[in-house]
Protein backbone atom coordinates (compact mmCIF):
# COMPACT_ATOMS: atom_id res chain seq x y z
CA UNK A 1 0.00 0.00 0.00
CA UNK A 2 1.18 3.50 -0.78
CA UNK A 3 2.38 6.09 1.69
CA UNK A 4 0.45 9.31 1.51
CA UNK A 5 2.52 12.05 -0.17
CA UNK A 6 2.18 15.57 1.19
CA UNK A 7 4.05 17.30 -1.62
CA UNK A 8 0.94 18.20 -3.61
CA UNK A 9 -0.67 20.19 -0.84
CA UNK A 10 -1.68 23.77 -1.61
CA UNK A 11 1.13 26.37 -1.41
CA UNK A 12 1.56 27.87 2.03
CA UNK A 13 1.92 31.41 3.21
CA UNK A 14 4.36 32.35 5.98
CA UNK A 15 3.28 30.23 8.95
CA UNK A 16 4.51 28.59 12.12
CA UNK A 17 5.86 25.02 12.16
CA UNK A 18 2.70 24.01 14.03
CA UNK A 19 0.49 25.37 11.25
CA UNK A 20 2.58 23.64 8.59
CA UNK A 21 2.33 20.35 10.46
CA UNK A 22 -1.41 20.86 10.93
CA UNK A 23 -1.84 20.73 7.17
CA UNK A 24 -0.10 17.38 7.04
CA UNK A 25 -2.04 15.93 9.94
CA UNK A 26 -5.35 17.09 8.47
CA UNK A 27 -4.72 14.86 5.49
CA UNK A 28 -3.54 11.98 7.65
CA UNK A 29 -6.39 12.06 10.18
CA UNK A 30 -8.98 12.25 7.44
CA UNK A 31 -7.54 9.03 6.06
CA UNK A 32 -7.64 7.42 9.50
CA UNK A 33 -11.26 8.35 10.22
CA UNK A 34 -12.29 7.15 6.77
CA UNK A 35 -10.42 3.87 7.10
CA UNK A 36 -13.35 1.72 6.00
CA UNK A 37 -13.55 3.43 2.63
CA UNK A 38 -9.84 4.30 2.29
CA UNK A 39 -7.58 1.74 3.99
CA UNK A 40 -4.33 3.47 2.97
CA UNK A 41 -2.18 3.64 6.12
CA UNK A 42 -0.53 6.87 7.25
CA UNK A 43 3.25 7.00 6.83
CA UNK A 44 4.54 8.43 10.11
CA UNK A 45 7.80 9.46 8.44
CA UNK A 46 5.73 12.37 7.12
CA UNK A 47 5.41 13.98 10.56
CA UNK A 48 7.66 16.27 12.55
CA UNK A 49 6.93 16.60 16.29
CA UNK A 50 3.86 18.91 16.05
CA UNK A 51 2.30 16.73 13.38
CA UNK A 52 3.04 13.54 15.29
CA UNK A 53 1.47 15.00 18.45
CA UNK A 54 -1.69 15.88 16.56
CA UNK A 55 -1.79 12.43 15.01
CA UNK A 56 -1.71 10.72 18.39
CA UNK A 57 -4.23 13.19 19.76
CA UNK A 58 -6.53 12.05 16.95
CA UNK A 59 -6.13 8.51 18.25
CA UNK A 60 -7.12 9.62 21.75
CA UNK A 61 -3.55 9.38 23.05
CA UNK A 62 -1.48 11.86 25.05
CA UNK A 63 1.07 14.03 23.18
CA UNK A 64 4.01 12.28 24.91
CA UNK A 65 3.36 9.25 22.69
CA UNK A 66 4.68 11.29 19.78
CA UNK A 67 7.98 11.82 21.59
CA UNK A 68 8.25 8.13 22.38
CA UNK A 69 7.69 7.12 18.77
CA UNK A 70 10.10 9.73 17.40
CA UNK A 71 12.81 8.38 19.71
CA UNK A 72 12.18 4.83 18.51
CA UNK A 73 12.40 5.89 14.87
CA UNK A 74 15.35 8.27 14.90
CA UNK A 75 17.38 7.37 18.02
CA UNK A 76 17.00 3.60 17.78
CA UNK A 77 16.27 3.07 14.07
CA UNK A 78 13.11 1.06 14.82
CA UNK A 79 10.29 0.94 12.26
CA UNK A 80 8.39 -2.08 13.63
CA UNK A 81 5.65 -0.88 15.98
CA UNK A 82 5.76 -4.23 17.82
CA UNK A 83 9.31 -3.43 18.97
CA UNK A 84 8.25 -0.13 20.56
CA UNK A 85 7.91 -1.71 23.97
CA UNK A 86 6.94 1.38 25.97
CA UNK A 87 3.72 1.71 23.93
CA UNK A 88 0.64 -0.14 25.14
CA UNK A 89 -0.38 -3.31 23.29
CA UNK A 90 -3.62 -1.58 22.28
CA UNK A 91 -1.74 1.37 20.75
CA UNK A 92 0.66 -0.93 18.92
CA UNK A 93 -2.35 -2.73 17.43
CA UNK A 94 -3.85 0.61 16.36
CA UNK A 95 -0.60 1.65 14.69
CA UNK A 96 -0.24 -1.68 12.91
CA UNK A 97 -3.77 -1.26 11.56
CA UNK A 98 -3.62 2.39 10.58
CA UNK A 99 0.00 3.49 10.10
CA UNK A 100 3.33 2.50 8.56
CA UNK A 101 6.94 3.61 8.80
CA UNK A 102 8.06 3.32 5.20
CA UNK A 103 11.22 5.10 3.98
CA UNK A 104 12.52 4.81 0.41
CA UNK A 105 14.35 1.61 -0.52
CA UNK A 106 18.04 1.39 -1.37
CA UNK A 107 18.40 0.13 -4.94
CA UNK A 108 22.17 0.30 -5.01
CA UNK A 109 25.14 1.87 -3.26
CA UNK A 110 28.45 3.04 -4.75
CA UNK A 111 31.55 4.14 -2.87
CA UNK A 112 34.10 6.47 -4.46
CA UNK A 113 37.85 6.11 -4.14
CA UNK A 114 37.76 9.22 -1.91
CA UNK A 115 35.18 7.70 0.45
CA UNK A 116 32.11 9.48 -0.94
CA UNK A 117 29.03 7.24 -0.90
CA UNK A 118 26.12 7.52 -3.34
CA UNK A 119 22.82 5.71 -2.94
CA UNK A 120 20.13 5.27 -5.57
CA UNK A 121 16.93 5.30 -3.55
CA UNK A 122 13.74 3.82 -4.94
CA UNK A 123 10.41 5.61 -4.59
CA UNK A 124 6.82 4.77 -5.35
CA UNK A 125 5.84 4.68 -8.99
CA UNK A 126 9.18 3.29 -10.14
CA UNK A 127 11.08 6.56 -9.64
CA UNK A 128 14.47 6.86 -7.95
CA UNK A 129 16.60 9.71 -6.60
CA UNK A 130 20.24 9.95 -5.60
CA UNK A 131 21.60 10.81 -2.14
CA UNK A 132 25.28 11.44 -1.43
CA UNK A 133 27.37 11.28 1.76
CA UNK A 134 30.67 13.21 1.76
CA UNK A 135 33.02 12.26 4.63
CA UNK A 136 35.67 14.66 5.89
CA UNK A 137 38.07 14.63 8.82
CA UNK A 138 35.80 16.51 11.23
CA UNK A 139 32.37 16.22 9.66
CA UNK A 140 30.14 14.16 7.42
CA UNK A 141 27.80 15.94 5.00
CA UNK A 142 24.70 14.34 3.49
CA UNK A 143 23.37 15.81 0.25
CA UNK A 144 19.61 15.18 0.03
CA UNK A 145 17.15 15.39 -2.90
CA UNK A 146 13.76 17.14 -2.73
CA UNK A 147 12.26 16.39 -6.17
CA UNK A 148 12.35 13.65 -8.76
CA UNK A 149 14.33 15.61 -11.33
CA UNK A 150 14.10 19.39 -11.42
CA UNK A 151 11.74 21.79 -13.15
CA UNK A 152 14.12 24.78 -13.31
CA UNK A 153 16.28 23.69 -16.27
CA UNK A 154 19.54 25.40 -15.28
CA UNK A 155 21.67 25.01 -18.39
CA UNK A 156 24.82 23.68 -16.66
CA UNK A 157 23.14 21.07 -14.43
CA UNK A 158 22.84 17.39 -15.30
CA UNK A 159 19.79 16.98 -13.06
CA UNK A 160 17.93 19.74 -14.91
CA UNK A 161 18.75 18.15 -18.27
CA UNK A 162 16.93 15.00 -17.15
CA UNK A 163 13.62 16.85 -16.77
CA UNK A 164 11.07 16.60 -13.96
CA UNK A 165 8.57 14.04 -12.66
CA UNK A 166 7.22 15.03 -9.23
CA UNK A 167 7.86 16.39 -5.76
CA UNK A 168 8.99 14.11 -2.96
CA UNK A 169 6.90 13.60 0.16
CA UNK A 170 8.29 14.48 3.59
CA UNK A 171 8.72 10.75 4.20
CA UNK A 172 10.80 10.41 1.04
CA UNK A 173 13.00 13.37 2.02
CA UNK A 174 13.66 12.55 5.68
CA UNK A 175 13.72 8.88 4.72
CA UNK A 176 16.93 9.55 2.78
CA UNK A 177 18.55 10.88 5.96
CA UNK A 178 17.22 7.97 8.03
CA UNK A 179 18.46 5.35 5.56
CA UNK A 180 21.88 6.98 5.25
CA UNK A 181 22.17 7.14 9.04
CA UNK A 182 21.38 3.43 9.30
CA UNK A 183 23.85 2.54 6.55
CA UNK A 184 26.63 4.62 8.10
CA UNK A 185 26.18 3.29 11.60
CA UNK A 186 24.87 6.58 12.91
CA UNK A 187 25.02 6.92 16.69
CA UNK A 188 24.14 10.04 18.66
CA UNK A 189 27.29 9.83 20.76
CA UNK A 190 29.85 8.27 18.47
CA UNK A 191 30.38 6.24 15.34
CA UNK A 192 30.36 7.49 11.78
CA UNK A 193 27.62 10.08 11.96
CA UNK A 194 26.01 12.68 9.79
CA UNK A 195 26.98 16.12 11.11
CA UNK A 196 25.58 18.29 8.28
CA UNK A 197 22.68 18.00 5.85
CA UNK A 198 22.44 20.08 2.68
CA UNK A 199 19.34 20.24 0.51
CA UNK A 200 21.49 20.35 -2.62
CA UNK A 201 20.57 17.09 -4.29
CA UNK A 202 18.02 16.68 -7.07
CA UNK A 203 15.38 19.40 -7.31
CA UNK A 204 14.61 22.92 -6.06
CA UNK A 205 13.66 22.55 -2.38
CA UNK A 206 11.57 25.71 -2.19
CA UNK A 207 9.31 24.48 -5.00
CA UNK A 208 8.39 21.62 -2.65
CA UNK A 209 7.96 23.83 0.40
CA UNK A 210 5.16 21.98 2.21
CA UNK A 211 7.03 18.67 2.23
CA UNK A 212 10.48 20.13 2.85
CA UNK A 213 9.57 22.11 6.01
CA UNK A 214 8.61 19.09 8.20
CA UNK A 215 11.74 17.30 6.99
CA UNK A 216 13.89 20.28 8.03
CA UNK A 217 12.14 20.34 11.41
CA UNK A 218 13.08 16.69 11.92
CA UNK A 219 16.70 17.37 11.01
CA UNK A 220 16.74 20.06 13.72
CA UNK A 221 14.58 18.21 16.27
CA UNK A 222 16.46 16.79 19.30
CA UNK A 223 14.12 13.79 19.28
CA UNK A 224 15.24 13.05 15.73
CA UNK A 225 18.64 14.10 14.31
CA UNK A 226 19.25 17.14 16.54
CA UNK A 227 21.39 19.13 14.10
CA UNK A 228 22.23 22.77 14.85
CA UNK A 229 20.73 25.49 12.65
CA UNK A 230 24.02 26.17 10.89
CA UNK A 231 24.42 22.50 10.04
CA UNK A 232 21.23 22.27 7.98
CA UNK A 233 21.36 24.18 4.70
CA UNK A 234 18.68 24.78 2.09
CA UNK A 235 19.97 25.66 -1.37
CA UNK A 236 17.77 27.61 -3.77
CA UNK A 237 18.15 28.96 -7.28
CA UNK A 238 16.38 32.10 -6.08
CA UNK A 239 12.67 31.47 -5.47
CA UNK A 240 12.30 34.84 -3.76
CA UNK A 241 8.81 34.59 -2.15
CA UNK A 242 9.66 31.27 -0.51
CA UNK A 243 12.93 32.60 0.92
CA UNK A 244 10.90 34.90 3.17
CA UNK A 245 8.55 32.04 4.12
CA UNK A 246 11.49 29.77 4.93
CA UNK A 247 12.81 32.32 7.44
CA UNK A 248 9.49 32.26 9.28
CA UNK A 249 9.01 28.48 9.15
CA UNK A 250 12.32 27.03 10.39
CA UNK A 251 15.77 28.26 11.44
CA UNK A 252 18.28 26.88 8.93
CA UNK A 253 21.17 28.17 6.84
CA UNK A 254 20.55 29.44 3.31
CA UNK A 255 22.64 28.90 0.18
CA UNK A 256 21.87 30.56 -3.14
CA UNK A 257 22.88 29.17 -6.52
CA UNK A 258 24.09 32.43 -8.06
CA UNK A 259 26.54 31.51 -10.85
CA UNK A 260 26.56 34.94 -12.53
CA UNK A 261 26.78 38.60 -11.47
CA UNK A 262 24.88 40.00 -14.49
CA UNK A 263 21.17 39.47 -15.22
CA UNK A 264 21.71 38.79 -18.92
CA UNK A 265 24.15 35.97 -18.20
CA UNK A 266 22.18 34.58 -15.25
CA UNK A 267 19.03 34.51 -17.41
CA UNK A 268 20.88 32.02 -19.62
CA UNK A 269 22.37 29.93 -16.83
CA UNK A 270 19.46 30.06 -14.36
CA UNK A 271 16.20 30.81 -16.23
CA UNK A 272 14.39 31.54 -12.93
CA UNK A 273 16.35 34.82 -12.93
CA UNK A 274 13.96 36.17 -15.57
CA UNK A 275 11.23 36.17 -12.93
CA UNK A 276 13.36 37.10 -9.91
CA UNK A 277 16.36 39.15 -11.14
CA UNK A 278 19.54 39.60 -9.17
CA UNK A 279 18.60 42.87 -7.40
CA UNK A 280 15.36 41.32 -6.12
CA UNK A 281 17.21 38.18 -5.04
CA UNK A 282 19.88 40.15 -3.16
CA UNK A 283 17.23 42.06 -1.21
CA UNK A 284 15.56 38.77 -0.23
CA UNK A 285 18.93 37.47 0.96
CA UNK A 286 19.57 40.60 3.03
CA UNK A 287 16.12 40.25 4.61
CA UNK A 288 16.81 36.59 5.43
CA UNK A 289 19.85 37.35 7.62
CA UNK A 290 18.62 40.67 9.03
CA UNK A 291 18.56 40.57 12.83
CA UNK A 292 20.36 37.23 13.02
CA UNK A 293 23.78 37.70 14.52
CA UNK A 294 26.74 35.91 12.98
CA UNK A 295 24.62 34.53 10.14
CA UNK A 296 25.53 34.70 6.48
CA UNK A 297 24.35 33.57 3.05
CA UNK A 298 26.49 31.12 1.10
CA UNK A 299 26.54 31.92 -2.61
CA UNK A 300 27.36 29.02 -4.93
CA UNK A 301 29.17 29.86 -8.13
CA UNK A 302 29.94 27.18 -10.73
CA UNK A 303 33.08 28.07 -12.69
CA UNK A 304 32.43 27.74 -16.44
CA UNK A 305 35.32 28.21 -18.83
CA UNK A 306 35.02 31.51 -20.72
CA UNK A 307 31.46 32.07 -19.51
CA UNK A 308 31.46 33.50 -15.99
CA UNK A 309 35.07 33.18 -14.83
CA UNK A 310 36.69 36.44 -15.94
CA UNK A 311 38.09 39.20 -13.66
CA UNK A 312 35.21 41.51 -14.57
CA UNK A 313 32.78 38.90 -13.24
CA UNK A 314 34.72 38.74 -9.96
CA UNK A 315 34.82 42.52 -9.58
CA UNK A 316 31.08 42.78 -10.14
CA UNK A 317 30.51 40.06 -7.54
CA UNK A 318 32.58 42.04 -5.05
CA UNK A 319 30.27 45.03 -5.46
CA UNK A 320 27.21 42.79 -5.00
CA UNK A 321 28.37 40.91 -1.94
CA UNK A 322 30.52 43.29 0.11
CA UNK A 323 27.54 44.82 1.97
CA UNK A 324 25.89 41.47 2.67
CA UNK A 325 27.05 38.93 5.29
CA UNK A 326 28.12 36.30 2.81
CA UNK A 327 30.53 33.61 1.78
CA UNK A 328 31.32 32.60 -1.80
CA UNK A 329 31.79 28.95 -2.74
CA UNK A 330 33.46 28.46 -6.13
CA UNK A 331 32.53 25.12 -7.71
CA UNK A 332 34.63 23.69 -10.55
CA UNK A 333 32.16 22.56 -13.22
CA UNK A 334 31.62 18.80 -13.36
CA UNK A 335 31.01 17.84 -17.03
CA UNK A 336 28.26 15.45 -18.08
CA UNK A 337 27.36 13.92 -21.46
CA UNK A 338 25.95 16.44 -23.93
CA UNK A 339 26.90 19.60 -22.04
CA UNK A 340 28.19 22.60 -23.95
CA UNK A 341 30.28 23.84 -21.01
CA UNK A 342 33.82 23.15 -19.88
CA UNK A 343 35.54 23.49 -16.51
CA UNK A 344 37.49 26.68 -15.91
CA UNK A 345 41.28 26.18 -15.82
CA UNK A 346 42.64 25.93 -12.29
CA UNK A 347 44.78 29.07 -12.56
CA UNK A 348 41.70 31.08 -13.53
CA UNK A 349 39.76 29.71 -10.55
CA UNK A 350 42.62 30.71 -8.26
CA UNK A 351 42.78 34.20 -9.78
CA UNK A 352 39.02 34.59 -9.29
CA UNK A 353 39.40 33.53 -5.67
CA UNK A 354 42.26 36.01 -5.10
CA UNK A 355 40.22 38.93 -6.41
CA UNK A 356 37.36 38.06 -4.08
CA UNK A 357 39.51 37.48 -1.01
CA UNK A 358 41.56 40.63 -1.48
CA UNK A 359 38.27 42.53 -1.40
CA UNK A 360 37.30 40.98 1.92
CA UNK A 361 34.88 38.31 0.65
CA UNK A 362 35.41 34.89 2.25
CA UNK A 363 35.87 32.63 -0.77
CA UNK A 364 36.43 28.88 -0.84
CA UNK A 365 36.86 26.44 -3.71
CA UNK A 366 34.78 23.30 -3.36
CA UNK A 367 36.84 20.17 -3.66
CA UNK A 368 35.38 17.83 -6.24
CA UNK A 369 34.29 14.66 -4.47
CA UNK A 370 32.83 11.45 -5.86
CA UNK A 371 33.22 12.33 -9.54
CA UNK A 372 34.33 8.76 -10.29
CA UNK A 373 30.82 7.57 -9.32
CA UNK A 374 28.99 10.62 -10.78
CA UNK A 375 28.25 11.92 -7.29
CA UNK A 376 29.83 15.36 -7.69
CA UNK A 377 27.92 18.64 -7.69
CA UNK A 378 25.57 18.90 -10.67
CA UNK A 379 25.94 15.24 -11.66
CA UNK A 380 22.98 13.65 -9.85
CA UNK A 381 20.33 12.25 -12.17
CA UNK A 382 18.41 9.36 -10.54
CA UNK A 383 16.00 7.24 -12.56
CA UNK A 384 12.56 8.48 -13.57
CA UNK A 385 10.15 9.24 -16.37
CA UNK A 386 10.49 12.87 -17.47
CA UNK A 387 6.99 14.40 -17.53
CA UNK A 388 8.31 17.60 -19.13
CA UNK A 389 9.93 15.77 -22.12
CA UNK A 390 12.90 18.08 -21.64
CA UNK A 391 15.40 15.22 -21.74
CA UNK A 392 13.90 14.03 -25.03
CA UNK A 393 14.21 17.49 -26.59
CA UNK A 394 17.84 17.79 -25.45
CA UNK A 395 18.66 14.39 -26.90
CA UNK A 396 17.12 15.35 -30.25
CA UNK A 397 19.11 18.60 -30.31
CA UNK A 398 22.30 16.68 -29.60
CA UNK A 399 21.57 14.23 -32.42
CA UNK A 400 20.91 17.05 -34.89
CA UNK A 401 24.11 18.86 -33.91
CA UNK A 402 26.18 15.71 -34.43
CA UNK A 403 24.90 15.10 -37.97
Amino acid sequence: MNARPLANAAPVSAESPEQASAKAIEIATSATTAEASNPTPVNLFNFSLPGMEQYFSGLGEKPFRARQVLKWIYHHGITDFNEMTNLSAKLRDQLNANAVLRPPTVINEHTSADGTVKWLMGLEGGNAVETVFIPEAKRGTLCVSSQVGCSLNCSFCSTGAQGFNRNLSTAEIIGQVWLAAQALGHERHGGQRITNVVMMGMGEPLLNFDAVIPALQLMREDLAFGLANRRVTVSTAGLVPKIAELREAVDVALAVSLHAPFDELRNELVPLNKKYPIDVLMKACADYVRGRNKRHITFEYTMLDGVNDQPEHARKLVKMLRRLPSKLNLIPFNPFPGTKYNTSPWDRIEEFQRIMQHSGIITTVRKTRGDDIDAACGQLVGQFMDRTRRSQRIKMQQERSST
